[in-house]
């Protein structure tokens, strides 16, 4: 039996939606700008493909805790979108393979420091300060099923509705989102792939209420704590 110089890290886990066992994450993958009008807002151009960056497992922030602020940021926003859940491995899938891979969906929020993501484009340095810091994944019960929604996706901030749009509006199909993946890395059951974001991500602040869902997925709910 193996020994450690060090206890092991707890596996990160998320409840699975109306089970007992939860769903442990392996990794990370997100979609940038996969919805035009974001993509605009970001000042992408229309023809610009879809890309993936990362978050470690542990950013996940599972129903029933709060994420707290992070430092080093005067600019923090809040992205909702639709999540994957991967139950089968896959390599080099085709998209209509890919939906075979699927354990279910869930509601996620990518947090953002604004501020050091910019800074990182500007000198052309890597996002993960501005994307894979602690908290960073807030995230529903997943919904075990294989068929993606294609209705409405949503967040408002202190009931002020922010982010309104619909799945169907993605660029890249989640088959597609998958597939591409699975050119990329060998996907493995744990893996979570949050899908990209509508328009209208915007600052958050300690004590902002965040709530959002997607229709026949689920709703997410949590407060900014502070530090």
């Amino acid at each position: 039996m193996a020994e450690f110089a060090l206890a092991p890290p707890p596996v990160p886990l998320v409840p699975v939606e109306g089970e007992t066992g939860e769903f442990p994450v392996r990794r990370i993958l997100c979609v940038g700008r996969n919805y035009a009008a974001h993509r605009a807002e970001m000042g992408g151009d229309e023809r610009d493909p879809p890309f993936f960056f990362s978050k470690p497992a542990d950013a996940v922030v599972p129903p029933g805790r709060d994420p707290v602020f992070p430092p080093r940021t005067n600019n923090l926003h809040h992205e909702i979108e639709l999540v994957v859940a991967i139950g089968a491995p896959g390599r080099e899938v085709t998209p209509p393979a890919a939906l075979g891979l699927v354990f279910g969906y869930a509601v996620g929020v990518d947090l953002t420091r604004r501020d050091l993501q910019n800074a990182a484009k500007d000198k052309g340095h890597p996002w993960d300060a501005g994307k894979a810091f602690d908290d960073s994944a807030p995230i529903s019960a997943i919904r075990r099923g294989t068929e993606p929604p294609a209705g409405r996706i949503w967040l408002s901030v202190n009931g002020a509705v922010k982010q309104d749009g619909r799945v169907a509006d993605m660029i890249w199909s989640v088959a597609e989102v998958i597939a591409e993946a699975s050119r990329l890395w060998a996907l493995k059951p744990g893996d979570l792939i949050f899908t990209g974001t509508p328009e209208g991500v915007g600052p958050l602040n300690p004590g902002d209420r965040v709530e959002g869902g997607v229709d026949g997925v689920g709703e997410i709910a949590f407060t900014v704590a502070a530090q």
